[in-house]
């Protein structure tokens, strides 16, 4: 048996320099991946589909973040777990101040090409609810609100799949021999505490990109409109105001005011 210490020549792969801009964003391929239905075409239709699709991009980085930041709870490495969320809230508010763009959609423009939407609600994003399974949530009405649009997608399975986010966190904290009322009241905690906190970071910013889409819709359609896809818009969407994905990082604060348990363990 003789070996060939060549390189093959039927591999065939870009040098860098043969490497553009272009060719390494593939940016002839995503420009031509916006399809307007209107006909004729509403001038505001394109913003509208632009929006949506760099939301889902952003989307994708954020699961990847989040993957990468779970591992490094599991490592049970503090300081880059606290690098991991911090990237994840930047991300975050890019999500939510994207929303603005939209701002200039005046309801009259919308309602011209609404109808072009069909099905389509924000709803049906996989990616969306993979990132509301990830960060915590799995009460009874997300999972109805899952089924409703039939089996659940491989990627939202996954994340139910995995313990929530906060049961993650804390279980960081039990093998590191502390717990949440220590890290809040002692100074040699400061990586655990300022984690902690940027979890707090994330749920707000979340919570902020929620509002901001309530207040989005009911700018655009009214507060009494349903959504796009049969949905329950605006009504729907002040409900989901009140899911926290972090319960005991918010109770931890009441016990500093005796409340829900009295004053934290050695104070």
């Amino acid at each position: 048996m003789t070996h060939d210490t060549g390189t093959p020549h039927d591999v065939t792969h870009d040098t860098p320099h043969d490497v553009t801009y272009g060719s390494y964003l593939m940016v002839n391929d995503l420009l031509q991946l916006q399809h307007p239905k209107s006909k004729p075409e509403h001038p505001d239709e394109l913003l509208f589909i632009i929006v949506h699709q760099s939301s889902e991009l952003w989307f994708k980085v954020m699961l990847h973040e989040m993957d990468i930041f779970i591992g490094h709870l599991q490592s049970l490495d503090e300081l880059a777990s606290l690098t991991a969320m911090r990237r994840i809230n930047a991300l975050m508010r890019i999500v939510a101040s994207q929303l603005s763009a939209l701002d200039t959609l005046p309801p009259k423009r919308f309602a011209e090409f609404r109808g072009y939407l069909g099905s389509a609600s924000g709803g049906q994003s996989e990616q969306f609810r993979a990132i509301e399974a990830v960060s915590g949530l799995r009460s009874d009405h997300f999972m109805q609100v899952l089924r409703e649009h039939g089996e659940i997608p491989a990627i939202v399975q996954r994340a139910l799949d995995r313990p929530a986010l906060q049961d993650i966190f804390l279980s960081m904290l039990t093998a590191q021999h502390t717990n949440l009322e220590e890290i809040y009241s002692t100074p040699k905690q400061s990586v655990l505490f300022m984690l902690a906190e940027s979890l707090i970071e994330y749920e707000q910013g979340f919570a902020l990109w929620r509002f901001g889409h309530m207040q989005l819709v009911e700018r655009i359609i009214g507060p009494l409109t349903g959504g796009t896809g049969g949905t329950m818009g605006a009504k729907y969407l002040n409900r989901t105001l009140q899911q926290r994905f972090f319960p005991q990082l918010w109770e931890v604060r009441a016990r500093f005011f005796g409340i829900g348990g009295g004053h934290p363990s050695g104070s």
